[in-house]
């Protein structure tokens, strides 16, 4: 693709005592793009996931991201810069109601200030409104304003990704790294999750997602890179990819035919 890149991830390497988790890893992510990260259980997606958003420190390399190094940044302050994220096994807050679990992705855009808050100031209440008045636009957009006060627990599976995805998008992001979003979905659920991030794509969003449902990465992806122990073995186009003879090797198979 010939946008420029908006992340970049550059000799990045991660190891865990005597294990090399990810290995002198580059890869450049153009802005607008859909980018699939696939490979074998154990192959570093998740790890790169948690070194892109801060939750593990870098080994060694260098990750940019808009221009900007995020080496040594702590994960707020990527989510600031409007690096977001969902996690393979959703990460809710059970007790709180959906609409809530929504606006915690969004209280980073809050300006009124603890003092405001505490005494709900004219100032304060504005900015709650408006607050909400887009978490539920988010909600809409996904499929869930229907169910924004209902209890975040009582959400059934399908719904529970959901909701990861409108809490990653309420942070209004430039990226947005997916992990696994079709994992225990339906086929008419992935469908649906599959047309959420055309979606965001078409209104400006990059993505970056790991998937091991290979239909999808093949019909929602610009770019694929292909990671094996840590090591990229391919990159390119969804056709390039299917064609790569080291790649169907050690992964695809026929799964992808």
């Amino acid at each position: 693709m010939s946008a420029a890149a908006l992340l970049s991830i550059e000799a990045v390497s991660k190891s865990f005592g005597g294990l090399m988790a990810v290995a002198n890893l580059s890869f450049k992510v153009p802005a607008g793009a859909i980018k699939a990260v696939i490979g074998p259980n154990g192959a570093g997606k998740s790890t790169l996931f948690n070194l892109i958003t801060g939750l593990e420190p870098l080994s060694s390399g260098g990750i940019i991201f808009d221009g900007l190094s995020l080496n040594g940044l702590k994960p707020n302050r990527r989510a600031a810069l409007g690096l977001a994220r969902t996690f393979q096994t959703p990460q809710i807050f059970e007790n709180m109601s959906v609409l809530e679990n929504v606006l915690v992705g969004r209280h980073i855009h809050g300006k009124a200030g603890l003092f405001a808050a505490l005494l709900y100031t004219a100032r304060s209440r504005r900015e709650d409104l408006a607050l909400r008045k887009h978490c539920l636009e988010v909600l809409e957009k996904v499929g869930l304003a229907d169910k924004a006060d209902d209890d975040a627990g009582d959400l059934a599976c399908g719904q529970l990704k959901l909701l990861e995805m409108a809490r990653a998008l309420a942070l209004d992001p430039k990226v947005v790294l997916l992990d696994e979003f079709a994992a225990g979905l339906t086929r008419k659920e992935t469908e649906h999750m599959m047309s959420i991030v055309r979606g965001i794509r078409d209104e400006g969003v990059t993505v970056l997602l790991v998937e091991h449902d290979m239909h999808l990465v093949m019909n929602l992806s610009d770019e694929i890179v292909v990671l094996d122990f840590g090591e990229k073995i391919g990159e390119g186009s969804p056709e390039e990819i299917q064609r790569d003879e080291k790649v169907i090797e050690v992964y695809l198979g026929t799964e992808a035919c």
